[in-house]
């Protein structure tokens, strides 16, 4: 999921008297009505859009509750917002003591079809739809899909096990019972991580009772505030393990970062499965705990001396404990490196979100900007890149910062508040800390303040944008405490403002439109603004505002000759095809599928096919020469752990189109 982003001001919290669920909803609607940007009436609109989106929360496929309950259920659906003037959230109770049910049935009866004789094949069929499934009646029918469920699970994990068929078919009796063991082993894991405490399950509720609001009020709680800060930070607490989730759902360790804990252990290794953790006398089996817990166990403040049970590939497992400690979050900060072609020069710049100096922040973008661009042009460059693809955001003052250094002086976007007061936002820096050609790389994951620049980029003129439509998220936020403790428990992300462009103009909703779009894998996969059923839509007014864009009698020719270049290339030409095979996937119902092995391994084969013909255009290398500036060659020399993660940032760079292309149009404008 990506970083959401913010901008902080100093809000009165509100104090709660008490843990009644009302009570805190309450405290909620009163910060919403009185500081929302378009706060929303507590009506019948209101109950149905948080009953509704509630129970997809927890329940996700319809597949823990069955009708009779949805339909005891019912009776709530026009009533929350009565309730909640009522001061009367006993309805919760019943919602939880049904989900608690409903999980220890779904439990029960994964139990009973594992004790049961199991039949590897079935003449049923199976369907996947985009469409939300019927309840099911009844627990016998429930039964029926998880069996049909398990059935389809434990063919595809015989029908992977090799790509040679004949093989699987000569040892079919072995190799379905360790995959039968495996699948029934994660149904039953599942089943931990559904379980919540009645505190997590309420903060559900509140979360989406704040996303009736818009997609970006939510409801926090300590922890998930101070998740939230670290991702937009360039220093964070850290064990000192950068991990990542494997094809097989396993948590791996990738690198170990200097100074930290996991460092001093001398024992933990790249490539080392992390099996379990325990913090006090909480312990969480990986496969079993929800994401979102062990999210919180890596990110959150909260978690600083964690027991970490990993295996290495060798089979040693093995418990160390580790210590957060503040540590350079290096996979967020800014970078930069020279690329070269055709004996040109173009400097690029990697922005992976607007951070700040928040809680442990040492550092920010604008800075961090300012200096990477120092380093490249004591080198000579001949143009540059601001790579902002998959930056979710972060802080707005960081996003104004940066675009006042690109441009002399003038406006750059008009703020507009809930009471429709427009304020025009000028540039804080007068004066460019660069003057060349500049290229801006967004795609469906550049959102906010990403979005913020690069609107007055292209506004004024300054650069040309390549890339995908991005996000469409023109609302700003701020963090407010439910109360005025002096150390509060619980905060609200609420939407107090939204963005215009200077030309009256909003992204909105609808994302900003580069000038020469390139086709990239799965883009209408991307989660866009205009996908939520809650968002803000899209609006202008009519601006007067004076401001001197660049002239560059160039531009127009360059953008042209982009897009012929884009329109001819035969590696965008099949990714444009392959993304006509994964819309298939995604966006319509597959054909049913016969529950045998056959049937199964057919459909495995195809997928698996569809998967290495992506994998191997994501992994193609371009030719393109990638080097460290000058600068940072000097102090890096003696970093291993920097050095290692230059190899993976110059593969990255020369696997991205974006990123040639980029490249393309900076040596255009040198040939002009």
């Amino acid at each position: 999921m990506k970083k959401i982003l913010l901008i902080l001001l100093p809000i009165l919290g509100f104090a709660q008297s008490e843990k009644n669920p009302c009570e805190t909803l309450a405290t909620i609607n009163t910060i919403i009505q009185n500081k929302h940007y378009k706060p929303k009436p507590v009506d019948d609109s209101l109950s149905v859009y948080v009953y509704d989106s509630f129970l997809k929360n927890i329940d996700e496929d319809n597949r823990l509750f069955t009708e009779l309950e949805i339909d005891k259920l019912k009776q709530h659906k026009l009533q929350i917002d009565n309730y909640l003037l009522e001061n009367n959230c006993t309805f919760l109770t019943e919602f939880y003591t049904l989900y608690n049910k409903s999980i220890l049935r779904y439990k029960t009866i994964v139990e009973n079809i594992k004790s049961e004789p199991f039949a590897f094949k079935s003449s049923e069929t199976i369907e996947f739809s985009m469409n939300t499934f019927p309840y099911a009646k009844d627990e016998e029918e429930l039964k029926k899909l998880y069996k049909k469920r398990i059935l389809f699970q434990v063919l595809r994990e015989i029908s992977e096990s090799s790509t040679n068929k004949d093989s699987i078919v000569a040892n079919f009796s072995s190799i379905s019972e360790l995959s039968k063991d495996k699948i029934f082993e994660s149904y039953l894991c599942k089943y931990s991580s559904l379980q919540m405490s009645e505190i997590e399950f309420n903060s559900k509720f509140f979360s989406v009772f704040c996303s009736y609001f818009d997609p970006h009020t939510m409801y926090l709680s300590e922890s998930d505030k101070s998740d939230f800060f670290s991702s937009v930070s360039a220093n964070n607490l850290s064990f000192g393990l950068n991990v990542s989730v494997n094809e097989k759902d396993e948590i791996i360790v990738d690198e170990i970062i200097p100074g930290s804990s996991a460092y001093y252990t001398e024992k933990v290794t790249a490539g080392d499965q992390v099996l379990k953790v325990k913090y006090k006398d909480e312990e969480y089996v990986i496969a079993c705990s929800s994401i979102s817990k062990v999210e919180a166990i890596f990110n959150s403040t909260e978690y600083k001396n964690v027991d970490f049970t990993l295996r290495k590939k060798s089979g040693e497992i093995y418990t160390v404990s580790l210590t957060k400690k503040l540590l350079k979050n290096y996979e967020n900060k800014v970078y930069s490196y020279i690329l070269e072609k055709d004996n040109k020069r173009a400097g690029y710049i990697r922005i992976p979100s607007f951070y700040g100096k928040f809680e442990n922040g040492k550092t920010n973008v604008s800075e961090d900007v300012a200096k990477e661009v120092y380093k490249l042009n004591a080198d000579g460059i001949d143009g540059l890149i601001i790579d902002l693809e998959n930056n979710g955001g972060g802080s707005m003052e960081e996003a104004l910062k940066l675009t006042g250094s690109f441009i002399d002086s003038g406006p750059i976007a008009v703020m507009n508040d809930k009471n429709g007061k427009k304020k025009t936002v000028k540039d804080p820096i007068k004066g460019s800390i660069y003057f060349g050609p500049m290229v801006v790389l967004i795609n469906g994951f550049s959102a906010s303040a990403s979005e913020f620049f690069t609107n007055t980029m292209q506004d004024y003129n300054r650069a040309i944008i390549i890339g995908n439509q991005s996000h469409g998220k023109a609302t700003m936020q701020t963090v407010v405490p439910l109360t005025s403790d002096r150390n509060p428990k619980e905060f609200i992300k609420i939407t107090i403002e939204e963005f215009y462009r200077i030309t009256g103009k909003s992204n909105q909703s609808i994302g900003i439109t580069p000038d020469v779009e390139i086709p990239t894998l799965f883009d209408k996969q991307m989660p866009r603004e205009n996908e939520n059923l809650t968002a803000l839509k899209n609006k202008s007014f009519k601006s007067k505002l004076r401001y001197n864009s660049f002239f560059n009698r160039y531009n127009s020719d360059v953008i042209t000759k982009s897009k012929k270049r884009v329109s001819s290339d035969k590696m965008l030409q099949s990714i444009s095809e392959l993304n006509s095979k994964i819309d298939q996937v995604y966006q319509y119902d597959l054909a049913p599928i016969l529950l045998e092995f056959n049937a199964v391994y057919e459909e495995v084969t195809k997928m698996n096919s569809l998967w290495k013909e992506l994998k191997d255009v994501s992994l193609k290398v371009y030719p393109i020469e990638v080097k460290r500036n000058s600068i940072d060659i000097a102090y890096q020399q003696f970093d291993d752990y920097l050095k290692s993660s230059n190899i993976e940032k110059i593969k990255a760079i020369k696997n991205n189109l974006h990123i040639i292309e980029a490249v393309n149009i900076i040596n255009d404008f040198k040939s002009k």
